[in-house]
């Protein structure tokens, strides 16, 4: 049923609205003025971009690359295709598969909007969606890509996705570590199935790779998980440096994913009715967790310390959990900072609201 004439909402309400990124609020008010009839290009044009910021801080990645092209031209429409996952197997934009830094950009674009929204519900979902891949991030300086399907074959060997008795992973990451190979060759159906059920998992089964026992000595840093004793010589390339560096990243990433942030996410079950955290629940959550991984390691190599003492990237104090950014730029070893997009998407709505009726 559509709302009385006089509780729809004028122009000036939808910038207040665009302009603190309420994109379905937005959405659903242009919805009911076009409905009515109002036939003005302008607001169509909003109506567009208020539905495209409505599924972007929704994370809706699979259907990135359509919203890109439907927004051909816009400044931000070209960071929103680097951050899809491609919905073909050789698709010739590989967006996050490509490189997981435009997605991270984004998703902690989206932690900062949520907390200034007071939407704990979707922070700790996003919170827990940047555990998920934390490890392929850091293993993409190294790969060269974020777990592309399409390159793994050539970057991984020997014992990955076999049976051999001598690989520590388990029955689900050799699973996982099979079909990361053969994804990209088969039908969309096998390529889909793919990514929605053990695309997320590549980047703890690839940990275990990481953090081998050619590189790091037992008790050297702290135990977050399985290591090989026996690892391939895929695992093992580069300098003894180059290893320990990357088993310090995922051994921080590790830490992150079994912190008590992102274990808010597992208590907070949708449609249960209880578990929701408060603000308050965040806050000591995130603390608990910082002061997990600042602790010193035994052998004096926590990056994340490091980092703090040596300035090496950029912190913003008004960052919505502070720290958080300066983690994932640890963990992908180059700077990485909340993105712009839905700012970009807000402004172009308002811009365009501004000129309706002229």
């Amino acid at each position: 049923m559509n709302a009385p004439l006089d509780q729809v909402m004028d122009n000036a309400g939808l910038i207040a609205l665009a302009d603190g990124h309420w994109f379905d609020a937005a959405e659903a008010m242009l919805r009911q003025r076009l409905a009515r009839g109002e036939d003005d290009p302008a607001l169509k044009l909003a109506h567009q971009f208020a539905s495209i910021g409505h599924r972007v801080i929704s994370l809706d990645a699979e259907d990135f690359l359509e919203l890109a092209k439907q927004a051909s031209g816009r400044d931000w429409s070209r960071q929103l295709q680097r951050s899809c996952f491609p919905i073909e197997p050789r698709a010739r934009e590989r967006g996050a598969l490509g490189s997981l830094v435009p997605l991270y950009e984004l998703m902690l674009e989206v932690i900062q909007l949520r907390s200034e929204r007071h939407e704990p519900q979707a922070l700790v979902v996003t919170a827990h969606l940047i555990a998920e891949y934390l490890c392929q991030l850091a293993w993409e300086p190294r790969l060269g890509h974020g777990g592309d399907p399409l390159k793994m074959p050539r970057d991984v060997g020997q014992r990955w996705g076999t049976d051999d008795p001598d690989c520590p992973h388990s029955s689900a990451m050799r699973s996982t570590a099979k079909r990361s190979i053969n994804a990209g060759k088969g039908d969309v159906a096998g390529y889909t199935n793919y990514l929605d059920k053990f695309h997320s998992r590549l980047g703890d089964t690839l940990a275990v790779c990481g953090m081998n026992h050619e590189t790091i000595d037992a008790g050297q840093r702290p135990d977050v998980g399985p290591t090989c004793p026996n690892p391939c010589s895929w695992a093992v390339r580069g300098s003894l440096e180059e290893r320990r560096d990357l088993d310090a990243r995922l051994r921080l990433a590790l830490i992150y994913l079994d912190s008590p942030l992102v274990s808010l996410r597992h208590h907070a079950p949708v449609g249960h009715f209880f578990g929701v955290p408060s603000i308050s629940e965040i806050s000591d959550g995130w603390i608990a967790s910082w002061k997990k991984l600042t602790q010193p390691w035994k052998d004096g190599t926590n990056p994340l310390l490091h980092a703090l003492e040596e300035g090496t990237y950029r912190t913003d104090p008004d960052e919505a959990l502070p720290g958080l950014s300066l983690l994932v730029s640890v963990v992908a070893k180059r700077q990485i900072s909340p993105g712009h997009v839905l700012h970009d998407i807000a402004d172009d709505i308002v811009t365009t609201l501004q000129h309706a009726g002229r």
